[in-house]
């Protein structure tokens, strides 16, 4: 391992922790706006909070990556598809990483449903896998719970909890149990304000909060701040065509520097 990676892994896990065995960023979107997405009815929902994808009314798939203050070793490639039907939503997630001698992949099946015209709910089954050279390869399972309501017209509040029972992965270490609770708030179609409240069992509250402004039909901006670490954050959507649309995004630190992020989605 590079010296100044393990310096960073050891001074500042704060800011990786959303990788190692957390909730990842929900795309490109998600990275604009301060990672506020718990709120989230679309796509995104697959890495955010699965509730959302009880939305969705047609088929879709998105590939997203990061990397981390253009470190290599810090990059993270994840991808998804979710399929509506009758009987709900499914979802497939796919996520890697690491580099070459630190390597955490998982996979994840989703499902939500609607309960009512006013509420969500949705979980996973999550699958993650450590490859640590001269270490070998470790596999623990785990789960997460979501749930979306409609308070108002405007109003949207969101819940989810990653890992409840943290799964131990190794003498001491668990899988990290991670709470979130946020609101929505859409007061025109174009406009849309996000905040959430993320507490780790282990470190203390985050305060994440979003905007999304659609500035015309085929371009949005979005802006976006996190606290415990502190990034600001920023990024555009375009719609190529009717199905398919793309993201960019970075977010700042003030130490360490930007980490951009790009996605690419398809609707059917």
């Amino acid at each position: 391992m590079p010296r100044y990676l393990a310096l960073l892994l050891l001074m500042i896990p704060t800011l990786l922790q959303a990788q190692l065995g957390g909730t990842a960023a929900a795309g490109s979107r998600g990275l604009a706006m301060g990672d506020a997405s718990v709120t989230f009815n679309d796509i995104n929902s697959l890495f955010a909070n699965e509730a959302g994808l009880a939305q969705l009314k047609n088929p879709g798939l998105l590939a997203f990556a990061e990397q981390r203050f253009f470190i290599s070793e810090l990059r993270s490639l994840n991808a998804g598809v979710a399929y509506p039907t009758k009987s709900g939503v499914f979802g497939l997630q796919v996520s890697s990483f690491g580099f070459e001698d630190y390597r955490e992949q998982r996979i994840g099946l989703a499902y939500a449903r609607q309960l009512s015209s006013k509420l969500d709910i949705g979980a996973s089954f999550q699958y993650y896998v450590w490859q640590i050279t001269e270490y070998g390869n470790l596999g623990v399972p785990s789960f997460q719970l979501g749930l979306q309501a409609k308070l108002a017209p405007v109003l949207r509040l969101g819940v989810h909890l990653a890992n409840p029972i943290g799964q131990e992965i190794v003498e001491g270490e668990n899988l990290p149990t991670v709470f979130r609770l946020g609101l929505a708030y859409l007061p025109t179609k174009q406009l849309q304000l996000h905040a959430e409240v993320e507490k780790d069992i282990d470190f203390e509250a985050r305060v994440k909060m979003g905007l999304e402004y659609h500035i015309s039909d085929p371009l949005f901006i979005r802006v976006g701040i996190q606290t415990n670490p502190s990034f600001f954050s920023f990024g555009l959507g375009y719609v190529i065509q009717k199905n398919i649309k793309i993201d960019i995004a970075a977010n700042y630190h003030q130490q360490l520097g930007f980490s951009p992020g790009f996605t690419i989605i398809g609707q059917f």
